[in-house]
């Protein structure tokens, strides 16, 4: 798959747990029923409290794929047939076969399932198997410590921790923890972690 038909075709990545389709303006209603619950923003870049933020995150996420910067999707669980929030792959360079995952965010209720984790191998499967790039990146902020321990389940390598490296919508500068799979660790990642997908 080259750049231009990457950003320009809709995709839809599945397995038997959850259904990742590219996220849509139409996307408002059903995320707009989830989106406002606050532990999912505790730690977050952002914090949407009301539609207007809703629609704004939408809107530049949409935009960001129009400008080939990032692909943002839309998380459905399967096994109740919900939307559970939303994810992208971002800061994505075709030239050196390098993206990263992120800007994840789920409703509570799916908290402590395997949703999470199975979007992630659909994710990293599609980077890895279909892109063929090297290099996934994945961020943290470094007093997240679930997402911290959760990045690790999945086989990322901790690399380094970038000192004052963003500023949070509500005005906090965060240190940012960052991690790497490369195309070398994946196919070990896939039959032992992953190896339930």
């Amino acid at each position: 798959m080259n750049e231009t038909i990457f950003f320009e075709q809709d995709i839809v990545l599945e397995n038997k747990k959850v259904i990742l389709r590219s996220l849509q303006k139409e996307d408002f209603e059903t995320l707009n029923l989830i989106a406002y619950h606050p532990a999912i923003w505790e730690v977050g870049m952002s914090n949407l409290t009301q539609p207007a933020h809703l629609q704004d995150y939408i809107q530049s996420a949409i935009a960001e794929r129009n400008n080939m910067l990032s692909h943002p999707f839309l998380i459905v669980d399967k096994q109740h047939n919900r939307v559970a929030g939303s994810t992208r792959f971002g800061n994505i360079s075709f030239a050196n076969k390098r993206l990263e995952i992120g800007w994840t965010w789920l409703h509570p209720d799916f908290h402590g399932t395997v949703l999470n984790k199975a979007c992630k191998f659909l994710l990293l499967q599609f980077a890895f198997e279909t892109l063929l790039f090297n290099r996934v990146e994945i961020k943290t902020d470094a007093i997240n410590l679930q997402s911290r321990k959760a990045i690790l389940k999945i086989g990322a390598k901790e690399e380094g921790i970038f000192r004052k490296h963003q500023i949070t919508s509500e005005g906090r500068v965060r240190d940012s923890v960052y991690y790497s799979i490369i195309k070398d660790e994946w196919p070990a990642i896939k039959s032992g972690i992953f190896k339930d997908f």
